[in-house]
């Protein structure tokens, strides 16, 4: 195998070089518990509200509304069930999307099993919900509404701006899984108009175990572990220091070169695109063409199996996905690709290919003719 070409950005993002230099004196000689009072605590408890500090000032949020957790999976699950079981006595009806993560499906499903309605809206051929559709699904037992901001599988982004209103409107809450956005495109929690928002570090350069849920002021939710008073009294729990400071090391580095990596991004995507077409590979494209984020490609190739592409790209030295999942000796589609009504003959054929920063003209072009390699000579 040669040079490893890694396109699954949107799975994980290799850690940036700043935030694990920043990160390395709280791993060693800067190991004080933030939450004592002696002097040993006080740099890594400024650490801390530093970091909380610029989070918030790359979303337009308060420090006081960051709250750290351990990742987009805990931020989404305390977000959804944290609003669910308080505002109980308002109503049992949640309403989300079918093609949300699973992270707040499964949220979702949890609720059902304890008396909980859950409404799941549609969407469209390019994975959009409609805004028609939620404001006939609110009701007066609506407590909250939890649409993704960016979709991991085909990168839509939701009009989250038009569909929040709707909410407000209603005078229900709205959360959003940003994991995907957040470090990727602007985002101004006011403008969105959202009262939580989920954001995980790992997916924008940032080290893995660590994220942070967006709570919007006023906003209450139980709190999602009891213990001591860490996280304003709401998350206890020792803090993890230095996955912090690199997770706002890392967002505040993308955040300021958001513009720059887009179009880099949409040139290495067009380049694969024009490679890709030209071999005469007959392909979907799926997702809102305009409405996406960088990087993200993800394609239904006719009369393909997506599993076998992947591995047979990976033999090669190149990591993509896949939206399918082999599951017992059967090949299953993704529950995105489903929502959005691909042809099962392309539907079995679909790979994500999230290409990030750090890849380059050469990565894209390669993989456009590993794929064409493959399905037109079988080549390994």
């Amino acid at each position: 195998m040669g040079t490893l070409i890694y396109a699954d950005n949107a799975a994980t993002t290799q850690l940036d070089k700043d935030a694990l230099e920043a990160m390395l004196p709280f791993l060693n000689q800067e190991f004080g518990n933030a939450s004592n009072q002696y002097s040993f605590a006080r740099f890594p408890r400024k650490a801390i509200e530093e970091a909380r500090l610029i989070i918030s000032n790359c979303i337009n949020a308060r420090p006081d509304e960051i709250f750290f957790t351990s990742g987009g999976t805990e931020s989404d699950n305390w977000a959804i069930k944290g609003i669910a079981l308080k505002t109980q006595n308002k109503g049992k009806q949640i309403i989300t999307s079918s093609i949300e993560h699973h992270a707040v499906l499964h949220s979702c499903s949890f609720l059902e099993e304890i008396g909980y309605k859950v409404i799941y809206l549609p969407v469209n051929s390019q994975g959009h919900a409609s805004i028609d559709n939620l404001r006939e699904a609110i009701g007066t037992n609506t407590s909250l509404v939890s649409l993704m901001l960016a979709n991991n599988e085909i990168g839509t982004i939701q009009k989250i701006e038009e569909l929040s209103k709707i909410a407000n409107d209603r005078r229900v809450l709205f959360h959003s899984d940003a994991v995907q956005a957040v470090g990727h495109i602007p985002i101004d929690v006011n403008t969105l108009g959202v009262d939580l928002l989920s954001a995980s570090a790992h997916k924008f350069n940032g080290p893995k175990g660590v994220g942070f849920l967006y709570l919007r002021k006023g906003t209450d939710l139980i709190n999602w572990s009891s213990g001591g008073k860490q996280e304003f009294g709401r998350r206890s729990g020792t803090e993890n220091v230095a996955g912090i400071v690199g997770m706002a090391v890392a967002l505040k580095k993308n955040v300021d070169n958001l513009r720059a990596n887009e179009i880099y991004l949409q040139r290495l995507s067009s380049l694969f695109f024009e490679k890709l077409t030209g071999s005469g590979i007959d392909f979907l494209v799926n997702g809102d063409n305009y409405r996406r984020l960088p990087g993200n490609i993800n394609i239904s190739i006719r009369n393909q199996d997506g599993e076998a592409l992947m591995h047979r790209l990976d033999l090669k030295g190149i990591i993509v996905s896949t939206g399918s999942a082999c599951s017992s000796g059967k090949l299953d589609i993704s529950h995105v690709i489903k929502s959005i009504d691909v042809p099962r003959e392309y539907a079995l054929g679909t790979i994500r290919i999230s290409i990030g920063k750090d890849n380059s003209i050469p990565d894209v072009l390669a993989i456009a003719d590993a794929i064409s390699s493959i399905i037109l000579r079988g080549s390994m």
